[in-house]
C-alpha cells in the first residue's frame, strides 16, 4: 500500500491537475491539504469514479483536509488535535493502518497571535500523538515544519524564520522523541524540498523547504520501503506549490 501527502491548494481550482496526477500515479491512499471548501462543495464524483472512498473534513475559503481511498475508511475522527473549529485535522483506519492527514497552522510572523496558537496547535498534537503511538500508524501532511537546516535552501538567510525557528523545530523533535520517525529522512541523507514559493520563481532555482512529511511508528516502520518527492507534478503548469510525497509500505 502507498500513501501519498500533499497540499493541493484549493482542490476545485487545481482539481484538473489532481485527477492528472491521480491517473498517471494511482495512489492508494491519497491525504490532501488546503482544500479550501466545505464537504458538500468538494468535487466527489471525479474520485469516486476512479474507485476512491472519501472522508473528508472541509472549511470555506481556508484549511480542509481529505483523505481519498482505493481500501474501506473506517474510523473516521475529524478536529484532530483541537476539536472541530478549524478544519485541520483527520484520520482514518485503512488497511490496519492508522492515516493522519494534516495541515498544520503556517503561524505567520514570529510576533503574532498566529504564531502563538501554531505552538499551541502542535502542542495539542504532540498530546494527541502521545496516546496512540503504539499502533500501526503515519502522521503525514503540510507541516509548515522544516526540521533542520539541510530541510531549507537558505538555513542561515532564513534563520529563525517562521516554519524553521527552535521553538517549531523543538515540537517536531519532541513528536519524534514520542517513538516516531521521519521515514523520509531514514532512507534519503540528501537535500530534496517539497514546498517551493510561487514568488521569486522558486521552483525553477530550487528555492525550497522540506516541510510535507510522513512520522511513522514504531510498528509500522518495518513496513516502510521507501519515501518519493514527485517532482514532476510540482513543475507542471498550474500547479500548486507543494510536491506528493508518497510513503511506500511492503505487506
Amino acid at each position: 500500500m502507498n500513501i501519498t501527502t500533499w497540499n493541493v491548494n484549493s482542490i476545485r481550482a487545481r482539481l484538473e491537475r489532481t485527477l492528472e496526477w491521480i491517473d498517471a500515479r494511482r495512489p492508494d491512499v491519497l491525504c490532501m491539504q488546503e482544500l479550501k471548501c466545505l464537504e458538500s462543495e468538494f468535487p466527489a464524483e471525479p474520485f469516486r469514479a476512479r474507485g476512491y472512498e472519501l472522508a473528508i473534513f472541509g472549511q470555506r475559503s481556508w484549511n480542509g483536509v481529505a483523505i481519498a481511498s482505493r481500501f474501506p475508511i473506517e474510523e473516521v475522527e475529524t478536529g484532530i488535535p483541537l476539536g472541530g473549529e478549524e478544519a485541520r485535522g483527520i484520520a482514518a483506519r485503512i488497511n490496519g493502518v492508522r492515516i493522519v492527514d494534516l495541515y498544520v497552522v503556517n503561524g505567520g510572523e514570529l510576533d503574532s497571535d498566529k504564531y502563538q496558537h501554531k505552538l499551541r496547535w502542535l502542542d495539542a498534537l504532540i498530546e494527541w500523538a502521545r496516546t496512540h503511538t503504539g499502533e500501526p500508524m503515519t502522521i503525514c501532511g503540510d507541516y509548515n515544519i522544516a526540521p533542520a537546516d539541510l530541510d531549507v535552501y537558505d538555513p542561515v538567510g532564513l534563520a529563525g524564520d517562521t516554519l524553521l525557528s527552535p521553538p517549531e523545530r523543538a515540537r517536531f523533535q519532541t513528536l519524534l522523541d514520542l517513538g516516531l520517525t521521519d521515514a523520509f529522512r531514514r532512507f534519503h541523507p540528501e537535500q530534496v524540498y517539497t514546498w517551493w514559493d510561487y514568488r521569486g520563481n522558486g521552483f525553477a532555482l530550487n528555492k525550497g523547504m522540506r516541510i510535507d512529511h510522513h512520522l511513522v511508528t514504531a510498528s509500522l516502520l518495518p513496513r516502510v520501503a521507501e519515501v518519493s518527492v514527485d517532482l514532476d507534478a510540482r513543475g507542471r503548469p498550474g500547479a500548486t506549490d507543494h510536491a506528493p510525497v508518497t510513503l511506500h509500505l511492503v505487506d
